[in-house]
């Protein structure tokens, strides 16, 4: 179940799945499945991969997945506190193929047209926290009914798109396995020197198929992501103020603080003395 495809399971032929997911850490393995996703982390903090994206999570974000979209929560574990999401999970079709087609549901049309790429809700949550509390206790027609006023809030809401890259097919087994591969290679790895030699090692292909493998999934170079699980490790680094910002540069992975300088302005958009600054 850790390997690409992921099936969501379902013990009731139900339109809408609810699901909680408790424990140390979520499923830390890329995966995709059939289904969209909304999510709310309750507890916990960490990394998330969607797509050709990587973020940090938090307690309180809203995050929405297109059906197989590739993605991944890496909880951040040091704090020693147990995490908590609640999803939903259903298919376009899942009520049918004609029922999203009907005018009573157009107002609906951009949450489908965003979905594909994935977003987190990037505006007041208030309301929706609301109907979140009130699933677990909730019978099934109760959920149904909540999941079609969490839809609306989210057709209506500020939203902030995660990856630029949207994946329209679905990974064979095989395939999922090596981009997985990759994935866990590189964030266990990223604060060393990483060469193309041995990411292509990894992924069983030579240096040259693995860079056009690598572009064709992702829509980037594979340096490019590295960098980018760097900056996002370097950001939480950042927030710590007993480490120099030399040594978050060294324990991100960039060897030189002027490529951390340079890196960390071109993906934040400010330097890494502003980004601790503003916290």
């Amino acid at each position: 179940m850790i390997v690409l495809p992921f099936k969501i399971p379902k013990s009731k032929n139900l339109g809408v799945l609810y699901q909680e997911d408790k424990g140390k850490s979520f499923v830390d393995k890329l995966h995709e499945h059939d289904e969209i996703q909304i999510s709310r982390i309750v507890k916990g903090r960490g990394t998330v991969l969607v797509g050709n994206s990587i973020s940090e999570y938090k307690e309180g974000d809203i995050f929405v997945i297109g059906a197989h979209q590739p993605h991944m929560f890496k909880t951040d574990t040091s704090s020693g506190t147990d995490v908590f999401m609640q999803s939903l999970f259903f298919t376009r079709y899942s009520f049918g193929k004609k029922l999203f087609e009907l005018d009573d549901f157009r107002e609906l049309e951009s949450f489908f047209m965003n979905v594909e790429a994935g977003f987190i809700v990037d505006s007041d949550k208030q309301e929706f926290y609301a109907h979140f509390d009130a699933l677990p206790e909730g019978s099934d027609l109760d959920r149904f009914i909540i999941f079609f006023n969490i839809l609306k809030l989210l057709s209506t809401s500020k939203v902030k798109k995660l990856s630029s890259f949207v994946f329209n097919r679905e990974y064979s087994d095989n395939e999922g396995k090596r981009m997985r591969n990759i994935i866990d290679f590189t964030l266990e790895n990223y604060n060393e020197k990483i060469d193309l030699v041995e990411v292509a090692n990894v992924a069983n292909l030579t240096v040259n198929a693995f860079c056009r493998y690598f572009k064709q999934r992702t829509n980037k170079t594979y340096f490019t992501f590295l960098n980018e699980i760097r900056i996002d490790r370097a950001c939480k680094l950042l927030k710590n103020k007993e480490y120099l910002i030399t040594e978050v540069s060294e324990m991100a992975g960039f060897k030189n603080l002027s490529n951390f300088n340079r890196k960390f302005k071109e993906l934040k958009k400010m330097t890494p003395s502003e980004y601790r600054f503003s916290f």
